[in-house]
């Protein structure tokens, strides 16, 4: 019974060590400023800024290959945010990528629903659950209101509804800079 124990106890410490040398190893530097545009991005990967997520647009403003004023979802105030990091002056929303407009969430009739699994494979925040050929539902908290379920939706069983905010329905717009509660 004491060797089984010892030679997992050596195999663990021995995996353990092998994923911690990797670990250090492989790390991936991340450019700070990339990290502090992409912080003040929506996050809602909604794609209208011509890149697929608000992590490569951050890198593209970065790299100075982009403009600040393609985020229709971050708006006017995303667009000042990110002129004042970068010491920039701010610009009006180009049109080309869209307007902005109040936040939204899309609500799925789930009496309308065919289980597809279109909307599920088009979230690009994976807001929408459900199975093949079963109703599919919207976690609205998770959900960025970027529309991209809509077009391949085959029976038009998705709607956009506006986000009412008040302070009972309030929540933070970058919740990962708000710091952990504990550590406080």
């Amino acid at each position: 019974m004491l060797i089984p124990v010892l030679v997992l106890t050596a195999l663990g410490i021995v995996f353990g060590l092998g994923l911690g040398w990797a670990a250090i190893r492989f790390r991936v530097q991340s450019d700070p400023l990339v990290d502090r545009i992409d912080a003040l991005l929506p996050q809602t990967q909604c794609g209208q800024c011509n890149y697929p997520g608000c992590r490569p647009y951050a890198e593209a403003i970065s790299k100075e290959e982009a403009d600040i004023n393609q985020c229709p979802p971050g708006g006017d105030a995303g667009i000042r945010a990110l002129a004042d990091l970068l010491g920039r002056e701010p610009k009006p929303l180009n049109p080309e990528n869209g307007e902005e407009k109040p936040k939204t969430v899309v609500v799925i009739d789930e009496q309308r629903c065919i289980g597809c699994t279109l909307c599920i494979q088009a979230c690009p925040v994976d807001a929408i659950v459900g199975a093949a050929k079963l109703m599919h539902t919207v976690i609205e908290s998770e959900c960025t209101g970027c529309d991209l379920c809509l077009p391949p939706c085959p029976v038009d069983c998705i709607d956009i509804v506006e986000v009412k905010t008040d302070v009972l329905c309030w929540r933070s717009p970058r919740p990962s800079i708000v710091q952990n509660p504990v550590t406080q």
